[in-house]
């Protein structure tokens, strides 16, 4: 951990409880859209992505100067990898870290959405792996990856709650798949047999097509933007210790 940075409990923490909160949002709002809207796809599909758009905006305003607001075991990873080139971002230790606190945060807020909405948690029925979503789920993985450390690199991270806010937001149009794009919160969204779920056997070749993406958003962020690798700390949000002490 670099000295600058928030103790790994805190960053964990904080890691654990928004892409908690992120899954809440995108299950809650598709359960609701689904109850609202049951006899028009289209309509539930523009109140889910609203939802998700305007909730990860305000998780990454307010997690991100904790952890950066990765939320996404992608984003963490691909942080590690170009943090080797330079000695910055996550360490091993603390990339695993992150990664087991998304994946339970993520499972958590799809419980919390059910609760919420007294819908009972149940294993989702719904299969979602065509070669089309796969295909999906590979661009909207690299362009998260592209735009995240773009910003980072060109010291533009004050922009990344709206700009990723947006992005994932048309991507939940222009891709087949509606743009998962993370594995933690493809995992949480098995646990909710609702709009917003996804069946078991789906999520490991959505996983795997996420992780293709992200090497592909990796292979372009070096092609593009050199300088990445030097702000890995900065990712998705700059963090500091300052920042988080009174």
């Amino acid at each position: 951990m670099t000295s600058h940075q928030p103790p790994l409990w805190r960053r964990a923490v904080a890691e654990l409880i928004g892409t908690a909160l992120l899954v809440s949002i995108v299950v809650g709002s598709g359960i609701a859209a689904q109850q609202l809207s049951p006899h028009d796809v289209g309509l539930a599909l523009l109140e889910n992505s609203t939802a998700t758009v305007l909730g990860l905006a305000v998780l990454i305003l307010v997690f991100g100067p904790v952890s950066g607001a990765h939320f996404n075991p992608v984003v963490s990873a691909v942080d590690w990898i170009l943090g080797r080139r330079t000695g910055s971002g996550l360490s091993l230790p603390e990339l695993g870290t992150y990664v087991a606190a998304q994946t339970v945060g993520a499972v958590g807020g799809s419980v919390l959405a059910n609760a919420m909405f007294e819908v009972g948690t149940s294993i989702s029925g719904k299969d979602r792996a065509s070669g089309g979503h796969l295909l999906g789920e590979v661009v909207a993985t690299a362009g998260l990856i592209v735009l995240i450390f773009a910003l980072a690199a060109t010291k533009r991270g004050v922009l990344a709650a709206p700009a990723v806010g947006a992005y994932i937001g048309a991507a939940y149009w222009f891709t087949s798949s509606t743009s998962f794009a993370n594995p933690a919160v493809t995992v949480g969204r098995i646990f909710s047999d609702t709009f917003a779920g996804i069946a078991p056997t789906s999520v490991p070749p959505y996983v795997l097509a996420q992780v293709v993406g992200a090497a592909v958003g990796l292979g372009l962020l070096v092609l593009l933007f050199p300088s990445a690798a030097r702000a890995a700390d900065d990712v998705v949000l700059p963090h500091s210790i300052e920042a988080t002490n009174p």
